[in-house]
């Protein structure tokens, strides 16, 4: 148990630069997480906090989740409601409570969000950011939520622990993790060999997928040292203060660790070097970094159901903008209080991998994804891989 919930604030930690919003708007709460160095912007108040202080709480969580009777399994494969824009319609007087970690997934929600704070949204909405995964685990158990935007393996750990009381929605986030360097010569997975690289989760999902892709290219951990910071922070400052540091690090870390040393880098795209160990087999899916899940008794009612499919749309719309306009979005998620500085926001949200990808090609990645950390630990997903009736498809 200790070993899954480690797992789970680790993939937190990595989805917690997927969703935020700020505490200006009437429907938005907002829990705000205290910058560590002035230099570094509030770009770094994007952390979910250490594992250490959050395992407790993520524990009483799941353990109230294991116990939890208000979802019923019998729920998981009522999600057939059909698709169409007048069943969407009949969900519009539903208010839906959403919640997100503060970083990416919250980007690809800030013109949503804006929408509902003009009251230009076609469904109803409130919005909840926190920066503790454990947060959400307990509220989308309570009830206190019915759409939370979480880690990818976290949502296969809720769908076990709630007798499959959740369903994935959509991927909203794909990979955020890359390697950064001022080395040129680093151009593959295979170039790390004999040198130093840091990071930050041991035995956490960023350090199962880079264990996965240095075993995809014949490596091990053996073949490099591999130096563990407790923070993303931290590794910043040590590329910043050692011009030969190697950093793995999520976005927008990465973006802040290149404002503060411009001789970095990006060298290495983690998901681009998935997608290549991958490329002769769908086994492995895709790097996925975050999904929306909903709690399936919403899925089970014609209403509450339309108004989720409301969502999924406005969702979808939400997180084009962010690629359709991406200064617009940029002084959004600054507005939100996701990244304090728009200028950091707007190098930062090419890289963040915000998309949102639904159906089969949902299951694909997402599967193939799921069994890959399986593969390294059971308890990286929950104990065991989610059945189909976990991907909903309308």
């Amino acid at each position: 148990m200790r070993k899954s919930l480690s797992v789970f604030m680790a993939a937190a930690m990595t989805a917690a630069f997927l969703s935020g919003c700020s505490g200006n708007s009437g429907n938005t709460e907002t829990t705000t997480a205290a910058t560590t160095a002035a230099e570094t912007t509030a770009a770094e108040t994007t952390a979910a906090g250490t594992e250490a202080n959050a395992e407790a709480s993520t524990e009483e969580a799941l353990t109230t989740a294991a116990d939890s009777s208000s979802v019923s399994s019998e729920d998981s494969g009522a999600a057939d409601v059909a698709a169409g824009k007048d069943t969407a319609a009949a969900g519009a007087g539903v208010t839906l409570r959403v919640g997100s970690l503060k970083g990416p997934t919250s980007m690809g929600l800030v013109s949503l969000m804006d929408k509902e704070e003009k009251g230009e949204a076609e469904g109803s909405y409130e919005f909840t950011m926190v920066t503790d995964a454990s947060e959400l685990v307990a509220k989308m158990v309570s009830g206190d939520l019915d759409i939370a935007l979480v880690p990818a393996n976290m949502a296969s750990i809720l769908y076990q622990k709630t007798n499959q009381g959740v369903s994935v929605l959509n991927i909203n986030t794909l990979g955020v993790l890359y390697v950064v360097a001022a080395d040129d010569s680093i151009t593959s997975v295979s170039d790390l060999a004999g040198k130093t690289v840091y990071m930050t989760g041991k035995g956490t999902t960023p350090d199962y997928v880079f264990q996965y892709l240095l075993s995809a290219n014949g490596m091990s951990a053996d073949d490099l040292t591999i130096e563990y910071k407790s923070e993303p922070t931290e590794v910043a400052a040590v590329l910043k203060e050692q011009a030969d540091a190697i950093g793995l690090l999520p976005q927008p870390f990465v973006t802040v660790a290149m404002a503060q040393n411009e001789s970095l880098k990006i060298v290495l795209d983690l998901t681009a070097e998935w997608d290549k160990a991958n490329a002769d087999s769908a086994d492995g899916g895709s790097l996925v970094t975050g999904v929306t899940v909903a709690r399936n008794e919403l899925l089970a009612d014609e209403n509450t159901a339309a108004a989720v499919q409301l969502f999924m749309d406005e969702h979808a719309q939400s997180a084009a903008f962010t690629g359709e306009d991406v200064a617009a979005a940029a002084e959004l998620v600054a507005k939100y209080g996701i990244i304090e500085k728009a200028p950091v926001a707007q190098k930062a949200l090419p890289y963040c991998s915000i998309v949102c990808i639904e159906g089969d090609e949902m299951k694909e990645m997402l599967s193939g994804y799921l069994n890959v950390l399986h593969g390294q630990d059971p308890a990286s997903v929950g104990g065991q891989l989610p059945d189909d009736a976990f991907y909903y498809k309308r």
